[in-house]
């Protein structure tokens, strides 16, 4: 089944770009993750607000805070499509680098994502 991808675009031919089942996934991944809390409309709920992260030295204070916040938010906005089997956070040279493996529940497939967060001053 097609998807729009996300962030929307237009394809080759001009029309909407569509995407496949694994890569609609990952794109749900990142909207959780990158999504502030209380900025959508009818779901002040919705997202783990790691953008927010962006003011913050980086640090392992940091990477900590940002781990519980990508486990708890798959596991509330996306337990009905994913498994989380690991979260790992990096922080790398200022930025923060988010890992997510995962498994599809309609197939039990592997599968991965990786979500880099500019982050502020160093630790």
């Amino acid at each position: 089944m097609a998807h729009l991808d996300f962030p929307y675009r237009f394809d080759g031919s001009g029309r909407t770009a569509g995407t496949d089942d694994a890569d609609h996934v990952r794109d749900l991944i990142a909207q959780v993750l990158l999504t502030a809390p209380g900025e959508r409309v009818m779901r002040p709920d919705f997202g783990a607000g790691l953008l927010q992260l962006v003011f913050e030295p980086n640090s392992v204070a940091i990477a900590a805070t940002a781990q519980m916040l990508v486990q708890s938010s798959l596991q509330q906005h996306l337990s009905h499509l994913i498994a989380v089997d690991a979260v790992r956070i990096g922080n790398d040279d200022g930025a923060l680098r988010v890992d997510v493996d995962y498994r599809l529940l309609r197939d039990g497939s592997a599968a991965s994502a990786a979500i880099d967060i500019p982050g502020g001053g160093a630790p």
